[in-house]
């Protein structure tokens, strides 16, 4: 039997917040996931001079999108996906809920 506990990432709305907001929100979800068992995968992209930088050389004209898929890819990694209360109001979201659903990960909701 494996050993390695089940990964999990968050799904929370983010245009419009202050990075304090989100981390409020992400800190208690982390705290959740953690006492269910879950080891949560970071896809809080702080770096934003650095992803700058890479979308730049990677000719990115729509810098929402290249953060979404950054995210879908990083749910490859995921048995789980947590949302936030209010995920169905921003689009990225409800796409990562939309993949989360159609190929079988676990969906999480926040109270």
């Amino acid at each position: 039997m494996n050993s390695k506990a089940p990964v999990a990432m968050i799904s929370q709305g983010m245009r419009d917040k202050t990075d304090e907001e989100i981390l409020t929100v992400r800190n208690k979800a982390i705290r959740e996931l953690n006492e269910m068992g879950y080891e949560v995968l970071n896809t809080f992209y702080s770096d934003y001079g650095k992803e700058k930088e890479t979308m730049e050389q990677n000719n990115v004209v729509n810098e929402p999108l290249w953060y979404l898929a950054k995210s879908l890819s990083d749910m490859a990694k995921c048995d789980a996906v947590y949302f936030t209360k209010g995920f169905e109001t921003y689009r990225g979201c409800v796409i990562e809920h939309i993949a989360a659903t159609r190929y079988g990960l676990k969906t999480i909701y926040e109270d």
